[in-house]
């Protein structure tokens, strides 16, 4: 692939392209407003926003966005009770409500190789993981996954997914040291918040935060299997060496014990807030765009309305660096964990929109997305504007420093980019394989000159300091794909009452444990153990062989 890439890149310097979008492709079509539910907070696009005027001007469309407020699955039971469902519908993370519950079509209707051959030949590669089997058998897709389905070999210039967190000034403070375990990371936290327990207005730091809000727990249950040293399989460890993918929840095993006990340490050392167990999103959120959260566990994607909010406040130290810790030997009976958080690339199954049994016009969306998968269309969500938004030099998709700070703008986007309809979409990914731009990256995010040359000066000096050319370089490469892909993806339904009592008794009791007194932790812990078990044994066993299904279904077993 890179000898691919090389020559692909060769070529390119042969000639610079002009992309432009049609001013109209098709007869003109009578005027529709698409009703649009995201399962994620967000920020209404302003009225004269250029991107989805083309949109209106190219496909007579028009969009009414409605984006979350409060807690997802409330909002999504109360749309399934009154079968009150938008056009375009993204369920978030809990998307398997309504596919269930009978709120979306099945795409497969609409997308084959002869009706939408741009389509087809996007999901083609993870066909065996995206079409599923009914309770009739039949072959149904519900949404086209948004993220995943990338072309070209595998980039990561950054870790966009779990991993603990922490401020760039912590690291400079200490001297830019290599941090790589747990104790070595709280210890620097500990070290860092003595000498300095203020920013310079004044204003406390705290030193690791923990979001426990609805389904965003994540950042409370997940980062033992981290430390364990897997990537992102959700509530359950997968021994990937076994013959018969032998998976335990990882929670109530002692192993986990150390990484809550280690938390309740630092809890009465008084590294973390008091009220971080009650924390919304939003309040979360806000704590991180102040600067003066350290630390924390957590998804890049998750936070990055905090990060844009630093970055455009030129806080540049006070935005995180993603470390893949694993547990010292200590914890683990004296094993060296080898840290593996980045994964091979995935489709996001149940992330995107689908459109919804209410849709009049499922046909119009369809012959929309299958247009918008030309070059013309991604490269206008992806780059913008030829010489508005971006330039060609020598066949290289370049931004100048004006232009790449505007991409990171949050307000310059709700005028100038179409993200609460593409973040959803079907999209094109990774490397430009084909054409006059071949080499090139579909995402300006991944391409180099832009992660090299366009960083902050403060990102350039840090990465400097440990001799690193991007961010990933703190964590491993990503591993091989697993062939059950990530166990989080894997449809819980039938254990559901288990699944909701084990997530119930670790929301209530993980709190209790980091706070209680240390001479009652032992104690404590016997008494989670005792009570989750019973679920954990059912929901365990059953996501052992649902992971094998799925394993020897993508196998071809």
């Amino acid at each position: 692939m890179k000898k691919v890439l090389a020559a692909a890149l060769a070529l390119t310097m042969l000639a610079a392209p002009v992309f432009s979008v049609p001013v109209k492709a098709a007869e003109a079509q009578e005027p529709i407003t698409l009703t649009v539910f995201r399962g994620d907070p967000g920020d209404q696009p302003a009225e004269d926003n250029k991107i989805y005027k083309k949109i209106e001007e190219e496909f007579g469309v028009k969009f009414e966005f409605e984006f979350l407020a409060g807690d997802l699955d409330e909002k999504l039971g109360m749309m399934i009770a009154g079968e009150d469902y938008p056009d375009l519908f993204d369920g978030g993370n809990s998307a398997d409500l309504i596919i269930q519950n009978g709120a979306l079509i099945n795409l497969l209707d609409y997308v084959s190789p002869e009706k939408t051959p741009r389509l087809w030949a996007h999901i083609e590669p993870q066909l065996n993981r995206i079409i599923e089997k009914d309770e009739d058998g039949n072959d149904v897709m519900y949404i086209i996954p948004n993220y995943g389905l990338a072309d070209g070999e595998q980039i990561v210039n950054q870790v966009n997914g779990p991993a603990f967190f922490i401020q760039k000034q912590v690291l400079e403070w200490g001297g830019y040291p290599q941090i790589h375990t747990l104790n070595e990371y709280f210890d620097l936290l500990d070290r860092f918040i003595e000498a300095n327990p203020t920013d310079e207005n004044g204003t406390p730091y705290t030193g690791f935060d923990i979001l426990c809000e609805d389904w965003r727990h994540f950042c409370l249950i997940n980062p033992v299997q981290h430390l364990m040293g897997r990537p992102n399989d959700g509530e359950v460890l997968v021994d990937i060496n076994s013959d018969d993918f032998y998976t335990e929840t990882f929670i109530d095993k002692p192993y986990a014990k150390a990484y809550y006990q280690k938390l309740n340490e630092q809890f009465h050392k008084g590294l973390i807030s008091r009220d971080t167990f009650v924390m919304n999103y939003d309040q979360y959120i806000a704590a991180l765009s102040s600067g003066t959260v350290l630390g924390m566990f957590d998804q890049t994607w998750d936070f990055n309305n905090a990060t844009f909010a630093l970055q455009d406040a030129n806080m540049y130290k006070n935005t995180y660096v993603a470390l893949g810790l694993v547990y010292d030997p200590e914890y683990v009976d004296g094993k060296e964990i080898e840290e593996h958080y980045v994964n091979g690339s995935l489709p996001n199954l149940r992330r995107g929109f689908g459109i919804s049994v209410n849709c009049e016009c499922p046909e119009r969306i369809v012959a929309m997305w299958e247009e918008m998968m030309s070059d013309e269309w991604q490269m206008l969500f992806n780059w913008g504007v030829e010489g508005e938004d971006y330039y060609v030099e020598d066949g290289r998709l370049m931004m100048t420093e004006e232009q790449y700070a505007n991409s990171l703008n949050n307000n310059w986007k709700l005028h100038n980019k179409a993200e609460a309809f593409t973040q959803s979409s079907p999209k094109k990914q990774g490397w430009i394989m084909d054409g006059e731009l071949a080499g090139n990256c579909w995402e300006p995010a991944n391409q180099p000159e832009i992660v090299f040359g366009q960083m902050s000066e403060y990102d350039k000096a840090f990465l400097s300091a440990y001799g690193y050319q991007k961010f990933a370089d703190f964590v491993n490469p990503p591993i091989e794909l697993a062939p059950y892909g990530e166990a989080w993806q894997i449809d819980y339904t039938p254990v559901d009452i288990a699944h909701q009592d084990f997530l119930d008794i670790q929301d209530k009791m993980l709190p209790e444990l980091i706070m209680c007194d240390p001479a009652d932790f032992d104690a404590l812990w016997d008494d989670f153990v005792e009570q989750i078990t019973p679920s954990a044994t059912e929901f365990g066993e059953y996501m052992w062989g649902a992971v094998q299904a799925e394993a020897a279904k993508v196998l071809g077993e």
